[in-house]
């Protein structure tokens, strides 16, 4: 799975070498998931036996985000201190993991409490993996009670934009260089516009 986030990072594009540590991609945006929540990942295995996407997900974002700084980032941090400015996207993204709280982010405020990250290997795309992973992450986000789910995408990403829009998921107000969705769960409108 970290090798799918590397090679999947940038907008949907490889990361190898975008980071000074490579693997922080997948410390930050996958592998706390699997962690946190086994029972709500799923990967996609290529002929060769390798993983070739995977779907990571919470069921409660606030209650994630809490874990990830009071748990996860501390065993984390060590190894990336805190950047006094941001001067590359490494520094962004430290600064962003540090920044991780419930609340930090208004998706679950606005009735999305479910978030999650899905990344496919070129060779794994177009076959209708993405379609099925999100399908059967919807289903058990369903038997679980919650009410809607949330994601962002890198607004460069142009094909997950439209895979977005394809599977149903509604644009929300989002911050530059992002584009948020989200979707209901429990049969309920979109409240806002």
């Amino acid at each position: 799975m970290a090798d799918v986030c590397l090679r999947t990072a940038d907008a949907g594009a490889d990361a190898t070498g975008v980071f000074e540590d490579d693997g922080l991609w997948a410390q930050v945006f996958a592998l706390p998931y699997v962690t946190r929540h086994p029972e709500l990942a799923r990967v996609v295995e290529g002929e060769d036996g390798r993983a070739v996407g995977y779907v990571v997900a919470t069921d409660d974002t606030d209650a994630f985000e809490d874990w990830f700084h009071d748990e996860w980032w501390p065993s984390i941090a060590e190894r990336h201190p805190f950047p006094p400015v941001e001067r590359s996207r490494q520094d962004g993204t430290l600064i962003y993991a540090y920044g991780r709280r419930a609340g930090a982010e208004p998706y679950a405020a606005l009735g999305y409490p479910a978030h999650l990250h899905i990344d496919l290997l070129p060779e794994a795309q177009g076959s209708g993996w993405g379609r099925r992973l999100i399908g059967a992450l919807l289903d058990d986000l369903r038997a679980r009670g919650v009410a809607g789910l949330h994601l962002v995408a890198a607004e460069r990403n142009a094909g997950a934009l439209a895979f977005y829009d394809r599977l149903g998921f509604r644009r929300l107000d989002s911050h530059p260089g992002v584009q948020a969705f989200g979707i209901r769960l429990d049969g309920s409108a979109d409240d806002e516009a």
